[in-house]
């Protein structure tokens, strides 16, 4: 719900800290429940939006942690498979200023290619084929950055292609063109 255009930025604020208080319960309430590690990465994630890139790369290994036990617990969840992907992909993409900035906070940036985020966006898509435009788009991507613009160039036709059935859906839609210039 954070997420539709229509909220405010005050009630995003407070949904996105009242979603990680809710994913921790689920959490404590249950270890093993996949989706409670799932969303817990998410909300996270989501929280250091707000707190800044100090606390953002701070929670990154949390956040990938919990993602990949989130896989271990059920492995066939495409959309967890892409989250990783996406961890990857935002730190092989970081500007070279963030990255300085975070290197002087932190010993260590935690370790990324595109090959890597690759790597899952291919395992989300056998996962669950077609399942969210976002990882086509982000196939496609990873794909350009890595300069096969034929498979990039593929990847982001079939994302602009994609039925658009929510939000998310037609902002990735739009977002080829501004990708393609």
């Amino acid at each position: 719900m954070a997420q539709i255009s229509t909220v405010t930025p005050a009630e995003k604020k407070r949904m996105v800290y009242e979603s990680r208080e809710f994913a921790k319960k689920a959490l404590e309430k249950d270890e093993l429940c996949w989706a409670a590690h799932k969303w817990y990465g998410v909300c996270l994630s989501d929280v250091g939006d707000y707190e800044g890139i100090k606390v953002k790369i701070g929670n990154a290994y949390i956040i990938k942690e919990h993602f990949q036990r989130a896989i271990e617990l059920n492995p066939k969840d495409a959309t967890t498979i892409h989250l990783i992907g996406l961890w990857y992909y935002m730190f092989a993409d970081m500007p070279w200023y963030q990255k300085k900035i975070a290197s002087t906070l932190f010993a260590a940036l935690p370790p990324a290619t595109f090959e890597e985020a690759l790597v899952y966006f291919q395992m989300a898509e056998e996962a669950d084929p077609n399942f969210y435009s976002k990882n086509l788009l982000y196939l496609g991507k990873s794909y350009l950055k890595l300069k096969n613009n034929e498979l990039g160039l593929f990847w982001i036709s079939k994302a602009k292609d994609y039925p658009a059935r929510s939000e998310e859906d037609q902002q990735v839609i739009s977002s080829k063109s501004s990708i393609l210039h």
